[in-house]
């Protein structure tokens, strides 16, 4: 029996089930080992302010290297583009929506001075170059109390991944979707990551069986580009990719307070998504997002 490790809240235990009932319909028999990783434990700090990469999976990813668990299922967006030697992703399942979602409000529909409550610079830099009048506050917690938050008064309104919530049969929450031209999503965003260790063994044998190659190819683009902007996933960054003959990316990089936006878009061969994110990258390098980027990280 294979061993999955996975977060503790409602969510990750969805995905973590999810993957397990596909691989049990494929024969393989799997059980979940939780583990309670450093963002998870870390609630009240606005995650910008964590500051390491990779405190969502840091200690999910120790257990794979000492063999307490075979595989491990992660949103995308959580892991780091550098994986510690020995692990690799072995497979990405189809993705699901992409788009980020507002919950309480419409956006051009929230009052005046409404405050607004996100964990992300980047959808915050977004949203205050958008709105600028609007007021962005922190808010974490699992996806359940982010919403239990709103209900009891704390934020007019909430911007959460769309792919959350309809994960969680929440859908009916969502009262409008931001498409990536308004609100660019994060690196990955909606999308699983199935990672192993790379000795090729059952855990990755059985995991390729889940791999959608169109969404492999899209989150490739999208995860070299964020690696060559070193951007690391709290940067007020986002991309998103789409194959259809070609494939197509587009990017965004803002200042925290949303008055500086290098947005860009290429398309190309999607045999070749690295050459794509890296070119892509090289251009919003090249058209002021250098300069942004270096603020941002204080260098």
């Amino acid at each position: 029996m294979l061993t999955i490790g996975s977060r503790g809240s409602q969510l990750a235990l969805w995905q973590a089930n999810w993957v397990k009932d596909r691989l049990a319909a494929r024969g393989e028999e799997c059980r979940i080992e939780i583990i309670h990783t450093t963002g998870d434990k870390i609630t009240e700090v606005p995650l910008s302010q964590v500051g390491a990469k990779g405190v969502f999976t840091k200690e999910i990813e120790e257990a794979l290297l000492a063999g307490a668990i075979d595989m491990a299922v992660h949103s995308l967006k959580d892991l780091p583009t550098e994986l510690p030697p020995g692990l690799t992703i072995a497979a990405i399942p189809p993705r699901e929506d992409a788009r980020d979602a507002l919950i309480g409000y419409k956006l051009h529909d929230l009052p005046r001075y409404s405050t607004v409550g996100t964990s992300s610079l980047r959808r915050a830099a977004q949203l205050k170059a958008i709105r600028p009048d609007l007021r962005i506050e922190s808010v974490r917690g699992n996806l359940d109390t982010r919403l239990r938050k709103r209900e009891e008064g704390q934020y007019d309104a909430l911007v959460l991944a769309a792919a959350g919530l309809k994960r969680l049969g929440w859908h009916d929450r969502i009262s409008e979707l931001l498409p990536p031209d308004v609100m660019c999503p994060a690196v990955g965003q909606g999308a699983l990551a199935i990672e192993t260790r790379e000795d090729k063994g059952a855990g990755y044998t059985a995991a390729r069986m889940l791999n959608d190659n169109r969404t492999a190819i899209c989150v490739a683009a999208e995860r070299t580009l964020l690696a060559a902007l070193d951007g690391g996933c709290q940067a007020p960054l986002g991309a998103y990719a789409k194959k259809d003959n070609l494939l197509h990316i587009q990017a965004v990089v803002l200042s925290p307070d949303g008055g500086k936006i290098v947005r860009k878009k290429t398309s190309g061969d999607p045999r070749h998504p690295e050459k794509i994110g890296e070119r892509l990258a090289r251009t919003l390098l090249d058209s002021g997002a250098a300069e942004i980027l270096r603020q941002v990280h204080g260098r």
